[in-house]
């Protein structure tokens, strides 16, 4: 995977102009070992809640990023070292959590890369509440499922089809 993000918005300024294309805000850190990433968007939309987070990370990945909505809470980690695990077994490119992580540690030994707002030691509820592939809001940009992520350490990109 060879791409860098500051070349994906010069090449795709007309993408950009329209709303085709989308730059994260950088409110992001990086954490696990694969600092460029990229794949096919999968939604959840989720509150304080990891339940679907970790039914969502036991299925295959097939190179695609999980992307959770979890409305910004710093109050709670949606994923943890566990889930990081199981992400990179799985074939997971990566994770974007508009919330918080845990388990720091763990998840930068993992083959996977992962953005989130923050890091947070506790664990969240698992009542199994939320939404799955469904239109979200991550840092005030819209993304859908089947949408195309692009992460590096420039930042995170939002597509609405493959780039080239």
């Amino acid at each position: 995977m060879s791409f860098a993000t500051t070349d994906l918005c010069d090449d795709n300024a007309n993408l950009l102009e329209d709303g085709r294309l989308n730059v994260l805000p950088p409110v992001f850190k990086h954490y696990g070992q694969r600092v460029r990433f990229s794949g096919r968007v999968v939604t959840l939309k989720v509150h304080e809640d990891n339940a679907m987070v970790r039914a969502m990370l036991e299925t295959p990945g097939d190179g695609n990023v999980l992307v959770v909505d979890g409305g910004g809470s710093l109050r709670r980690a949606l994923v943890g070292g566990q889930l990081g695990l199981l992400a990179q077994d799985n074939g997971w490119s990566g994770i974007i959590v508009d919330g918080c992580i845990r388990d720091t540690e763990e998840i930068n030994a993992c083959d996977i890369g992962v953005r989130a707002l923050a890091a947070h030691p506790q664990k969240s509820s698992k009542k199994g509440v939320g939404e799955r592939n469904v239109r979200v809001q991550i840092a005030g940009v819209p993304v859908n499922p089947g949408d195309w992520v692009y992460a590096d350490a420039d930042g995170v990109l939002i597509a609405q089809q493959k780039l080239a």
